[in-house]
């Protein structure tokens, strides 16, 4: 990563060049039309955060579109990072809704596979993964660094028009904990090699593997070619602490983690502590340069955390 190159000039990308210490936060739009939904959750984020994702159709159901969302955002003045799913769109309409993205003023871009349609209430819908995530992150770099679509037409209007590709900060997501474990870092630079410039990691309550996982990020040299983002998500009781342990494919629990939330007066208050001391410790870690905050469904307690975890206030390159 070049610290003294902006490719998008988004607050996001600013932040973690000038340094700081970075917070991303996480808006989960509406499985309706409610404009009030994204405005009500970003008021609870703006300020607080550098940017926010925006999922695109999570767990495969059908929501409010993440563009339009992210749109609806940036008029609050939350700066968003819109997530772009392989599952629903061929190349064709992805390359599409980049540049509409671009023109509507979104910088950052997070490249995903997408949750199969059968977890979510569409199973009988067709998928597409036309490409794979990585595919994604290279056909971004290309439409940003060489102005090129996939197909290797320029992206101009015309042989005699101007070039006009879209400047965007090109983000992929990271998990250190899926199997197999040899290949968790292997893959992480592929999407470097790629053309991510930021990653963002699965939550994390297996602190031990990941920080082995980071050692070997370390001893590759990645993590000064890619800044990367640790997840962190707040546990709101045992119940939630036991389903994710048994239930979410790719997730590690310690069992002091899950003991800790059974025996736990205050299950809420509990889960928000073992967060903060996540926090706490990652902000210590070499390699990591901020945190991927997911309230899920939380966003009202995010500065609330972001202020008793040290973290504010935000700077904001926007207004500078």
């Amino acid at each position: 990563m070049d610290k003294n190159k902006t490719s998008s000039n988004s607050n996001l990308e600013q932040v973690l060049q000038s340094g700081e210490f970075a917070l991303t936060g996480e808006l989960g739009p509406p499985k309706s039309a409610d404009r009030n939904n994204i405005l009500e959750k970003a008021n609870y984020l703006k300020g607080y955060v550098d940017a926010a994702n925006i999922t695109d159709n999570q767990t495969a159901i059908a929501r409010l579109s993440s563009i339009a969302s992210g749109v609806i955002c940036l008029e609050q003045g939350l700066e968003p990072v819109v997530q772009i799913t392989t599952r629903d769109r061929n190349r064709l309409a992805i390359q599409s809704d980049v540049l509409g993205a671009a023109a509507l003023g979104i910088k950052n871009i997070l490249c995903l596979s997408g949750d199969h349609q059968s977890f979510g209430n569409h199973p009988a819908a067709k998928n597409v993964f036309d490409i794979d995530s990585v595919q994604l992150i290279n056909m971004l770099y290309k439409m940003r660094e060489q102005q090129q679509f996939e197909c290797g037409d320029m992206i101009r209007n015309g042989k005699k028009g101007p070039v006009v590709e879209p400047k965007i900060f090109i983000g992929a997501a990271a998990n250190p904990f899926a199997e197999p474990l040899d290949f968790r870092v292997m893959r992480l630079e592929k999407k470097i090699n790629a053309g991510a410039d930021f990653i963002q990691t699965q939550v994390i309550y297996n602190m031990e593997r990941f920080s082995r996982w980071m050692e070997e990020v370390r001893e590759r040299g990645l993590h000064k070619k890619v800044y990367i983002l640790a997840g962190v998500t707040p546990l709101k009781s045992a119940k939630m602490a036991k389903y994710m342990k048994d239930n979410v494919s790719g997730i590690s629990f310690t069992e002091d983690i899950v003991k800790r939330m059974e025996e736990a007066e205050d299950q809420k208050a509990e889960g928000r502590q073992i967060a903060l001391e996540q926090i706490a410790e990652l902000k210590k870690m070499e390699g990591v340069h901020g945190v991927h905050l997911m309230a899920i469904g939380g966003e009202k307690s995010v500065p609330g955390i972001a202020e008793e975890a040290g973290l504010l206030p935000r700077p904001d390159f926007n207004k500078q």
